[in-house]
């Protein structure tokens, strides 16, 4: 018999993957440059030169054992020393090799991050807006998921509503920042004041409470950011990273757990991350990829793009009378709709060939994000449709 539990999953499909296929028929229709698709996060400049070069001199420079055999299970060792290096080096924290831990990409860093610190039954708050992924990442474990409700003012931290959640209950605290949906990035004083309560509760409750730090987007920040490194404010933090964005090679699924050096047993994260991957199967991501990533390891694609076409968006947007916080980072921005109702605001900009992702599975209603991810050129394209939906639409 088929699981029960996996069927009614299919029910809830991704909105975002369900607009992106739509996204793609529609362009079969009127050809896709006519399509303003701003519904999927996927990184739009090219990986760096260096990483394609990479990847051919290691085909020529190693035998086909050491180039396509298994990694050792936390990942390659000159790999993760190389990690180490460059994250003690850019935040001054004491990594070495035995703090990193080899993943496919971010969805794989946070589910080991997550099984390392929360059983069946626990509880772990997260923040609105979130990455709707978040709800089976967490539940899959069969801890539960807590989100607490958003402070729409500057998405930043409700903490009101944030300590009448932290029960003793709560092992985890699941962050994103820079945020997707929001561009924003958490600020030092935001941090500061999560760690306080953090470490306040520790005390009080007599137990560990992690941050899981989701940076997928750390190195997409925009000038004059305030978008700090969270594991410099808190000892107990697993940093999950992914190069998809900031190499642009989403498709090669590569990134990290990196637990600080000062957490709770820190010795003991990485074997247990070894042992999780036993049962989920999320074993050795590729050798070659590890290898050429560790070769461009402080690199970057050209990111300066995203704060170009952000902002374009935030301008025209704003001009329109859409109520926007700007972004610090990432290629989203989450402008508020001109109804209450942010599913039906959406599907009437498909009357215009506007992709535009509502915000309610984002866990916040009336709001939608766009992925900027996308040509300039399609983006200032896309303006006069945004003109002409807010005008025929909303005045």
């Amino acid at each position: 018999m088929l699981s029960q539990h996996y069927k009614e999953m299919c029910k809830t499909p991704s909105v975002i993957r369900a607009l992106s296929v739509y996204a793609t028929e529609r362009g079969k229709e009127i050809g896709y440059e006519n399509v303003f698709d701003y519904s999927l996060g996927n990184p739009s400049v090219p990986a760096p030169d260096a990483f394609n070069e990479a990847i051919v001199s290691l085909t020529k420079e190693l035998d086909s054992a050491a180039l396509h055999g298994y990694s050792p299970n936390p990942g390659n060792p000159e790999v993760r020393r190389i990690v180490a290096e460059s994250l003690k080096r850019r935040f001054g924290l004491d990594y070495g090799p035995e703090h990193i831990f080899m993943t496919s990409a971010a969805a794989s860093a946070i589910a080991h991050a997550l099984r390392c610190v929360a059983a069946p039954g626990d509880e772990v708050l997260t923040f609105a807006p979130h990455f709707p992924e978040y709800y089976p990442y967490i539940n899959e474990t069969g801890a539960r998921i807590k989100v607490v409700p958003a402070d729409t003012d500057g998405f930043q931290i409700n903490f009101e509503a944030f300590e009448e959640l932290l029960t003793p209950s709560v092992q985890a605290v699941l962050i994103n920042t820079p945020n997707n949906p929001t561009g924003v990035a958490y600020s030092s004083a935001t941090l500061k004041k999560l760690s306080d309560i953090l470490y306040s509760k520790q005390e009080e409750f007599g137990h560990e409470i992690f941050i899981i730090s989701d940076e997928p987007y750390r190195e997409i920040v925009f000038e004059g950011a305030d978008a700090p490194y969270v594991s410099t404010f808190y000892d107990n933090t697993l940093s999950c990273y992914s190069f998809s964005k900031s190499l642009s090679v989403p498709g090669e699924r590569i990134g990290y757990v990196a637990v600080n050096p000062k957490a709770k047993d820190a010795e003991m994260i990485v074997p247990m991350c070894v042992q999780i991957s036993r049962g989920i199967g999320h074993n050795c991501p590729s050798s070659i990829i590890q290898m050429a990533m560790a070769r461009c390891i402080d690199m970057t694609s050209d990111l300066k793009v995203y704060e170009k076409n952000m902002n374009i968006l935030y301008n025209e947007l704003t001009s329109l009378g859409y109520t926007v916080v700007k972004p610090g980072g990432t290629f989203y921005i989450f402008p508020k709709a001109l109804e209450d109702d942010a599913n039906a605001f959406c599907e009437k900009a498909k009357k215009y060939d506007l992709i535009l992702v509502p915000s309610d599975s984002f866990g916040v209603k009336g709001y939608f994000r766009m992925a900027y991810c996308i040509e300039t050129e399609k983006v200032e394209r896309s303006l006069e449709a945004l003109r002409r939906f807010t005008e025929s639409e909303y005045r």
